[in-house]
């Protein structure tokens, strides 16, 4: 299905880790003898490793690649015997492709002439299961999985956007706004729909003004000329009507959208359109990046997407086409349970009574959407795979409202089988969903419990839980014979993943894995078998394979030996009680090296803060913040306590933990570092009056936060990549948690650290890069005016000219530890 991108990227605030390479290892678990958290009345914890020698900036900031080049992608081969994976030097602009077979030896690089037959991650299967159609390189292949055997079926150079098997066997392909049927029995493409987003053409008209109706009154040439276009319009008409070798007519719908997503019904006789305004753009004229250093020494001006305080998100309209009638349908959301609630009359009521206004709540049809789920690769228009049935997943723009609506096709109206409203925001993850085969049911998680779940509804009825409890439930897949759903969940305890499934007649549940850290997985074609992408603290990613039922077998070693044989602290998992009414909150704890409770002077501490807000690095797997977790042992050599939180808002922990920080982002992460500053004064021998915190993208806004508006808090501060006004960022993102700055001003002003600058106190570092098409360096510029106007002397800035909102250049990863660490060694000792 074929996905108008909106933004250049659905940007989620994730620092740099989160885009490099991130190494895989073997390396040993210090002090890991039960995955359970520690809580307050049961600290135990294993001492620090002695390192042989310390850690240096330069080393653990340099090329990654050092760390080793890591199996990423994994997928299964199409007959479950072998797996396929990339390898991706950093900085590399070339992916390298590896197949592995199950039955040993080593992974083979595939050659380029190679990669057209080789499995492919993504594609869709005939209904008998015996063939295989997919994409590569923008043209369409179809693979006889008995045999192997890979036919191309096109060659052209306007890339294709997608595929699908037809009932009858036949393959289904678009490219742009056109959809093309390969006959299985002849051969033949035949064109079945050629959508035109214009007006249609005007062809056989009498003439509408009075001077061209006087013109053909009076001269008998351009009155035959209207005749003979006239005649010409008829034939053409009467000849489409009876003659079977012309394509069919072309559709025509207006000039005034375009076509965001297009979805061709199983038997190829339905197209449902999700159309969007023409004159929507990601960004306007004035959205540009200045990139100083380019490569002609002139200031390249880079198109960066638009700011939430300018952007104006229109909504989609569903269009149904039927190819055989050649007639259209206008789908209405009035099916759509709550489609014209005001359920941003609270917030609108709120901000009009501060300014001394009334507001009157106002029934009307909302904006909605395709849902557009961050982290899925499925389409949110799901047919029925043997019948003209479908189901589609729509939201609402003002972020409240999830549907997934069944659409009656003879009449073009919704029928709601599922509302999920939420008075915070939906969330933009956990929103897989599709049909039992050759059935009236659909499967679907939902956080509606307050945790996400698999929910199995047939059509019409009532809606079953398939599991149910305080964990997380995601990355669900239908088994090949829909007799299990597997699905992962973080069940054992909230840092550690396994995968499960559940029978779908008996609602029995069933553990597969037993593993003590992070995982993903991928389940075999034929269903025997399961791929993990695993982790440990100490251990990033590898590859291993488990049959269902048998043992876990590793298949990948890439990780180098000095990574691998170095004596890193593994972190210990603790819980820190909330003093403001929260849950326990999930922390990493590192402790310094010769760590002694009962020593008389006590330690200074840090802080780190991990980025994106709903991102999850308190767990048992080895985080995405590599660099991070290196730089934490490093400060821990030193003689600091490192700690890294799960703040609320953090992912992993819950719908309720998740939107804590609804219209108040910065002011319960801040609650939140308050109780683990306490924490670690009470229970790790913490100075206090000694702890220091940093962070970026996410966490450099909540570094600017707890200077601002706690400046008794942290003695030092360092924010990397920062938002400091909400009004500059994105609206997916932003507009989820603070709604749009014109209807919730005071969203806005509680939660951008500029409105609260006039409160630091304390040493403040600032670095951004000023490439960064995610955070804009102008977000820094506008706070560094600020606090220069109010007068603050305490603060430094760095720029790094040729880095976006990921850093690549160790160089310049260097400079801004060395920086932070010496902020931490000057404020902290």
């Amino acid at each position: 299905m074929r996905r108008f991108n909106r933004y250049s990227s659905l940007s989620v605030l994730i620092i740099a880790s989160l885009t490099g390479c991130v190494a895989t290892s073997t390396s040993r678990e210090q002090g890991l003898t039960e995955p359970a958290s520690q809580s307050t009345s049961q600290l135990s914890f294993a001492p620090p490793p002695n390192a042989n020698h310390a850690l240096t900036l330069k080393q653990i900031m340099a090329n990654p690649d050092w760390m080793g080049i890591l199996a990423q992608e994994a997928y299964w081969g199409d007959d479950s015997q072998s797996v396929y994976f990339v390898r991706q030097a950093h900085g590399s602009p070339i992916k390298d492709y590896y197949e592995q077979a199950l039955n040993g030896g080593n992974a083979n690089q595939l050659l380029l002439n190679q990669l057209h037959q080789a499995s492919q991650k993504h594609g869709v299967f005939s209904n008998d299961k015996t063939k295989k159609a997919y994409i590569y390189q923008g043209n369409v292949f179809v693979k006889q999985l008995n045999s192997g055997i890979v036919s191309q079926l096109t060659k052209e150079n306007t890339p294709i956007n997608g595929v699908r098997f037809l009932n009858n066997g036949d393959i289904a392909y678009w490219r742009e706004n056109n959809i093309y049927r390969i006959h299985n029995n002849t051969g033949m493409n035949e064109e079945i729909a050629r959508i035109k987003m214009s007006t249609a053409p005007k062809g056989g008209e009498e003439p509408s003004t009075y001077i061209a109706k006087q013109q053909k009154k009076l001269i008998k040439y351009v009155a035959q000329q209207y005749d003979n276009q006239k005649k010409k319009a008829q034939y053409k008409a009467s000849l489409a009507e009876v003659d079977p070798t012309l394509a069919s007519k072309t559709w025509y719908l207006g000039d005034s959208e375009t076509v965001s997503e297009l979805s061709l019904s199983p038997d190829g006789r339905f197209v449902l359109l999700a159309l969007i305004d023409k004159k929507y753009s990601w960004r306007g004229e004035l959205d540009i990046m200045p990139n100083y250093l380019s490569r002609d020494g002139h200031i390249d001006a880079i198109p960066v997407r638009s700011r939430i305080a300018e952007d104006n998100i229109p909504g989609e309209r569903l269009v149904l086409l039927d190819l055989n009638s050649h007639t259209q349908t206008a789908i209405s959301i009035e099916g759509l349970e709550g489609y014209d609630d005001d359920v941003l009359a609270s917030v609108k009521s709120e901000n009009a009574k501060a300014k001394g206004e009334p507001y009157y709540p106002v029934r009307s049809p909302r904006k909605i959407q395709l849902i557009q789920d961050w982290g899925w690769d499925q389409s949110a228009i799901q047919w029925q795979g043997s019948d003209n049935k479908v189901a589609i997943m729509l939201e609402a723009i003002d972020n409240k409202d999830r549907w997934i609506a069944t659409l009656d096709l003879d009449n073009g109206v919704l029928n709601t089988e599922h509302r999920l409203h939420d008075n915070a925001w939906i969330n933009y993850t956990f929103n897989q969903f599709g049909w039992l085969p050759d059935s009236d049911a659909l499967y679907y998680l939902s956080e509606q419990s307050g945790y996400s779940h698999l929910y199995l509804k047939p059509v019409g009825e009532s809606a079953k839980a398939l599991t149910q409890g305080q964990y997380v439930v995601s990355e669900i897949t239908l088994g090949p014979k829909a007799e299990f759903i597997y699905y992962k969940a973080n069940k054992d305890h909230p840092g550690i993943d396994n995968v499960y499934r559940v029978e779908i007649n008996t609602g029995k549940n069933e553990q597969l894995t037993h593993w003590d850290g992070k995982l993903d997985y991928r389940l075999s074609p034929d269903g025997n078998s399961l791929l993990l992408t695993a982790s440990r603290r100490t251990s990033p990613n590898e590859l291993y394979v488990q049959t269902i039922g048998g043992k876990l077998k590793k298949m990948t070693s890439y990780t180098s030996d000095a990574f691998k044989n170095y004596p890193w602290q593994a972190p210990e998992i603790v819980t820190v009680p909330s003093s403001h009414g929260a849950e326990n909150i999930h922390a990493r704890v590192y402790l310094p090296q010769g760590y002694d409770k009962s020593q008389a002077s006590k330690y200074p501490a840090v802080i780190f803060n991990h980025g994106a807000g709903y991102l999850q690095n308190a767990h048992y797997g080895f985080s995405v913040y590599f660099r991070e977790f290196m730089f934490n042992n490093l400060l821990a050599q030193q003689g600091y306590v490192v700690m890294d939180m799960d703040y609320r808002g953090s992912k992993g922990y819950g719908r309720d933990w998740r939107t804590a920080v609804y219209r108040q982002m910065g002011t319960p992460e801040v609650e939140d570092l308050q109780d683990a500053v306490n924490w670690m004064a009470v229970n790790i021998h913490v100075d206090a009056n000694k702890v220091g915190t940093y962070g970026g993208s996410y966490g450099g806004f909540l570094t600017f936060m707890a200077l601002f508006n706690k400046p008794e808090l942290f003695q030092a501060g360092a924010a990397l990549r920062p938002v400091t006004d909400w009004a500059h960022y994105n609206a997916p993102y932003t507009s989820n948690i603070l709604n749009t700055p014109d209807i919730d001003p005071i969203a806005y002003q509680r939660s951008s650290p500029i409105e609260h600058a006039q409160g630091l106190q304390k040493p403040l570092l600032i670095m951004s890069g000023v490439l960064d098409d995610n955070v804009f360096f102008q977000d820094s510029v506008r706070l560094v005016q600020r606090l220069i106007e109010l007068e603050k002397p305490m603060f430094e800035t760095a720029i790094y000219p040729v880095e976006s909102h990921g850093f690549k250049e160790p160089s310049s990863w260097l400079d801004e530890y060395r920086r932070i660490y010496k902020l931490f060694e000057q404020e902290l000792k």
